[in-house]
């Protein structure tokens, strides 16, 4: 596996913090810390339900660049609407859940292109998909969410459908994102969660990896929650991992 030299910058941009806070407060306060730093913010469902769309404007009126982590899996007539007003909110990235299959997931471009068209959003968002959650193991996979297979298995096919959707990417382990590349090509995008810096602790994540292996890798985008945001120095934290990243 061929290590890519990433500039300070480049490795930054590939940076999605997970805002995983109870309050808009707490949250912001951590995006303070990192103001400047080039990387991305993710608003996950704690945090929107508790704050709304505010935070989201709030973190783009600061320059960020916003990954809203909605998951959304629901009938194609309520994603799409649900996909318009994402647009209209002006997020740059967000996501639907694989699982609802391709017309669900082909409603939600339909939303966000009559958000455009009517002039409501300024830019259309990427939209991607998640296949399966970092925390699931093979066990979970097969015995209680009841697919057969490997998760590598069920990981592709979700990729496939999304591509077949328009979507431009996945939500993926690091792990899967070789073959994710390899069945839907290598502007096919992966955000990959499940990155813990060499000697941190695994969580609740089952497939995981340092960020410096997952850009080997060739992942897009590299969501990062408790190393940084439970760090006693958030900014320190990063640098270290830009550090890292940013190695020959």
């Amino acid at each position: 596996m061929s290590m890519t030299v990433l500039t300070r910058e480049q490795a930054a941009s590939k940076i999605m913090v997970a805002l995983d806070k109870p309050d808009a407060e707490a949250a912001l306060a951590l995006a303070a810390s990192l103001q400047g730093t080039g990387c991305w913010m993710k608003v996950g469902m704690e945090l929107y339900y508790a704050a709304g769309p505010s935070v989201v404007r709030e973190l783009k009126a600061r320059g960020f660049r916003v990954f809203l982590d909605v998951k959304m899996h629901d009938i194609p007539n309520t994603v799409r609407g649900g996909a318009r007003s994402i647009a209209k909110l002006g997020v740059d990235l967000f996501n639907v859940h694989g699982a609802g299959g391709i017309t669900m997931m082909r409603a939600a471009v339909e939303g966000v292109k009559e958000a455009v068209e009517s002039g409501d959003a300024a830019n259309s968002p990427i939209v991607i998909a998640v296949t399966q959650l970092t925390s699931t193991s093979q066990s979970v996979l097969n015995d209680q969410i009841g697919i057969a297979g490997t998760i590598e298995d069920a990981v592709v096919r979700y990729a496939r459908h999304a591509r077949e959707a328009g979507l431009q990417g996945v939500v993926a382990s690091p792990l899967e994102v070789a073959a994710i590349k390899a069945a839907c090509g290598g502007d096919f995008l992966t955000v990959t969660p499940g990155i813990r810096p060499a000697g941190a602790e695994t969580g609740d994540q089952s497939r995981i990896t340092t960020p410096r292996d997952a850009v080997a890798g060739g992942t897009d985008y590299l969501v990062i929650g408790r190393p940084i945001t439970g760090a006693s120095n958030p900014a320190e934290a990063l640098d270290n991992i830009l550090k890292e990243m940013t190695e020959s």
